[in-house]
């Protein structure tokens, strides 16, 4: 009778601590967007005004309509399937998700079982003997089952804030692999602008030595019969040298550029395929940038700096908790005896219960410093995200007024090349018919050349200021 009223005791005692429990509390603060001072358009945006939506934004298309050169489509989808950078991103958030796991796995209680078997034998001349003179048994075995229970219960949330911080930082690795997604598409993209401007460059300087030994050709000739000079002859050949010398650099930075690209491919060193030029990439005259509210939800790296503002409030909540009583429960149970066969037996069985209560009376402050260092660096990660912002809004002004100037730039030096290029056929007219000498035409086949050098440059800018423009609005993780 008294084993069953203690049982029903603890039964309600368990029952009393559930209900508890399920009352209990999360201590720490909630988590609340910030407050943030977001203007209402870009700096440098284009006018919006005649647009039927002026939220929309290139960075809502998926990149494959954003970058139309069909080889430079394939060298993306190439680099997101085997780029390590991106693969190593994907395995940060398998590590997250089981983190979020194992986290978790604090707010359940803890069970195990065992079972154990014992055989002991002793010299037969030790074991004595029975009260009828025969041999008393030298060998004695004998065995058990167990389980056990603990649980400690989370009543102040200290468990919970911890799973919610680790959930938070999943997600923050979440948004850390979409970023290193935009990464990769910007920087295979940039590469490959970059690639095709050194191959419009060696274009340009393999024209200008062919043009230049034409130009050497004709003075040894006009020196031969009379109507020229040695010294034309040695600055014909001072300009041929001077292009042939910057071909082996310009084969140089190629490979190297070759090789940048596929290891973003995610395969050794290796040529790289060719598609449209340099100067026939296409660049829309207006681009849609939407507003800058947009980029708190499309830019991946201010979402996973605001998850880890989330994870760094949660923090000061379980902070909080361990100020409070842990209340822990723990129970045991199992039958022995040193026969196997009968185990089972109630007479064999036992068991115990206990809860526990513990509260922090002195730790030499460590609760509360410790307290104190979770609200300082929630504070740190503030700031953190108020400056992602920053950089953020900077990141697309910037890209802007790079898009807008660029095209400007590229369309002087198309211009200057023409100039340079009708200079260059009328000061070689002119030194033909003996009305100027041979500095006329090396000094404007040198401006030739360096505008012709200059306008690929440009052409490889205004392309790439498209990438960052998409880039900075935050296109390309979807």
């Amino acid at each position: 009778m008294v084993e069953r009223h203690a049982v029903r005791f603890v039964d309600g005692l368990l029952l009393a601590l559930l209900a508890l429990l399920m009352m209990g509390c999360t201590v720490g603060p909630n988590y609340r967007r910030p407050a943030v001072n977001v203007p209402v358009s870009y700096r440098q945006a284009p006018d919006v005004a005649a647009a039927s939506d002026a939220s929309a934004a290139i960075a809502d298309e998926p990149w494959s309509s954003v970058f139309q050169d069909a080889v430079l489509q394939g060298l993306v989808k190439e680099a997101l399937a085997n780029n390590l950078d991106l693969r190593i991103a994907a395995q940060r958030v398998l590590e997250a998700q089981a983190q979020v796991g194992v986290t978790r796995s604090q707010q359940m209680p803890s069970v195990s079982a065992g079972g154990s078997y014992n055989a002991l034998q002793i010299p037969s001349n030790l074991a004595g003997t029975k009260n009828d003179g025969s041999p008393a048994n030298s060998f004695y075995r004998g065995g058990g089952l167990s389980a056990s229970a603990a649980w400690n219960l989370d009543f102040w949330g200290l468990y919970r804030r911890q799973t919610e911080a680790a959930r938070a930082e999943l997600v923050a690795s979440e948004w850390g692999q979409r970023a290193t997604r935009i990464g990769l598409i910007q920087s295979v993209a940039e590469a490959y602008f970059e690639l095709r401007r050194l191959d419009a460059q060696m274009t340009v300087t393999q024209n200008t030595v062919k043009a230049r030994e034409d130009s050497l050709k004709l003075t040894q000739a006009l020196e031969e019969h009379g109507a020229g000079s040695l010294a034309d002859v040695r600055q014909a050949e001072e300009l041929l040298h001077a292009a042939q010398a910057n071909v082996p650099d310009l084969r140089r930075q190629i490979t190297i550029e070759e090789n940048a690209i596929s290891v973003l491919l995610g395969h050794p060193p290796s040529d790289v395929a060719r598609g449209l030029a340099v100067e026939a990439q296409p660049h829309p005259l207006e681009i849609a940038v939407g507003i800058p509210s947009q980029l708190l939800e499309r830019r991946p790296d201010v979402q996973q700096a605001e998850a880890k503002l989330v994870a760094a409030n949660a923090r000061i909540g379980a902070a909080r908790a361990l100020y409070f009583p842990q209340i822990a429960l723990t129970s045991m149970g199992g039958a022995a005896s040193n026969q196997l066969h009968a185990i089972a037996t109630s007479g064999n069985a036992y068991w115990q219960a206990a809860g526990s209560l513990s509260e922090p009376i002195f730790d030499g402050g460590r609760i509360r410093s410790n307290y104190r260092l979770s609200k300082a660096q929630e504070q740190e990660v503030l700031l953190a995200y108020q400056k992602t912002i920053l950089n953020a809004l900077r990141d697309v002004s910037d890209s802007l007024v790079t898009y807008k100037e660029t095209r400007l730039q590229r369309e002087e030096e198309a211009e200057q090349v023409k100039s340079a290029a009708d200079a260059v056929r009328l000061a070689r007219l002119r030194y033909s018919g003996g009305n100027t000498s041979y500095l006329e035409v090396l000094t404007t086949d040198t401006d030739l050349y360096a505008a012709q050098l200059l306008l690929a440059q440009a052409q490889e800018s205004e392309a790439a200021s498209l990438v960052q423009v998409y880039a900075a609005l935050g296109g390309g993780w979807k």
